[in-house]
């Protein structure tokens, strides 16, 4: 019997009595990082990096029973040796690599190779057996180095500053949003910052993360605040009665799907900004090829091309199906996601 199995409540492995982001209540899980749909409400036990905590806690609560490790710290379950690496996705997130009687599984998450100076760089785990994420896992998805991404970022703000509008940018609450707070040119002016982001800008700089200052956007907030200023928001607060205390205002997204024909136009935005948090091509084959494993099991995303080419190219590998959604979860955040799951399967 394999050391993980795929299962209705998540990946489960037997000899230690684990899940790996489990999607339904189980007793013991472990937490590859803070997204919804890795980390859910209901289990007895989590066990997590140290930066996903505080997230875990503002989402699911502070009486959830929480366990935290480093990065490399190792414990033993019944034998499997367990430790956290690196994801490099968002701040906490993690690789589990989990090893009994010599043989390795690694279970990556959500993973992206570029350093983005906050996440934390993705480490390459040996191994013989390795999950994987392939949300972008076609050749049309090759990213820009962000640098370049976020001087056209910072141009569009200036030019926005000039015009007399306030510019307000789409991210994800956890990731996403803290990632453009960092890239973003404080000299241009002030970052403002919607109540979900904010929240867990706090929790992040309560453990300990440093983040450019941010203001918060609250009931009685002063549109003096505004003059030449930039608003990160989620994708929930768009096209809501929010919106209109930022008048005149020009609205952008920053996503991997930003990539997508037609993709700004659905999302009813000025700009769109291709900027994920997830490998794309190359990341993945890298990723993969410096594992060393002999098999790789391919998870949401492109999985049946994916895995495809991985055994075209000599790599054993097949697909397992999850509930976990790659950065659809992310645009989709209080939206529903109708028109990227319309491009996704077109």
């Amino acid at each position: 019997m394999p050391l993980l199995q795929f299962t209705d409540r998540g990946i489960y492995c037997k000899r230690a009595g684990i899940y790996i982001d489990p999607w339904k209540p189980v007793d013991k899980a472990l937490i590859t990082h803070g997204h919804a749909d890795h980390a859910r409400y209901g289990h007895g036990h989590y066990l997590c990096h140290h930066h996903s905590k505080p997230v875990l806690q503002l989402r699911l609560g502070t009486n959830i029973e929480i366990q935290t490790v480093t990065y490399h710290e190792s414990i033993n379950v019944n034998g499997v040796t367990i430790s956290f690496h690196p994801a490099g996705h968002i701040i906490g997130s993690a690789q589990i690599r989990l090893e009994y009687k010599g043989c390795i599984w690694v279970v990556s998450g959500d993973y992206k190779i570029e350093d983005d100076g906050l996440s934390g760089a993705f480490e390459p785990v040996k191994c013989h057996y390795f999950i994987t994420e392939c949300t972008f896992g076609l050749p049309v998805y090759k990213w820009r180095p962000q640098k370049e991404v976020f001087d056209d970022i910072n141009h569009w703000w200036q030019k926005n500053k000039e015009a007399g509008k306030t510019t307000v940018i789409i991210g994800y609450s956890l990731g996403k949003a803290q990632r453009i707070i960092q890239g973003l040119d404080t000299s241009i002016g002030p970052i403002l910052t919607h109540g979900a982001v904010e929240n867990i800008n706090q929790a992040l700089r309560n453990d300990g993360v440093s983040l450019n200052e941010t203001i918060r956007v609250t009931a009685d907030f002063n549109k003096n605040q505004l003059n030449g200023s930039i608003v990160v928001a989620p994708p929930s607060a768009a096209g809501t009665t929010w919106m209109k205390k930022f008048h005149p205002y020009s609205i952008g997204i920053a996503s991997g799907w930003m990539g997508l024909r037609g993709a700004r136009r659905r999302r009813s935005v000025d700009r769109g900004f291709v900027l994920s948090d997830h490998a794309d091509w190359i990341g993945l084959n890298q990723a993969i090829n410096e594992s060393g494993a002999e098999y790789v099991i391919a998870t949401h995303g492109y999985t049946n091309a994916f895995a495809r080419w991985l055994n075209e190219k000599g790599i054993q590998a097949g697909v397992e199906s999850t509930m976990f959604e790659g950065e659809l979860s992310e645009i989709n955040e209080g939206s529903g996601g109708k028109a990227v799951n319309d491009e996704v399967q077109n």
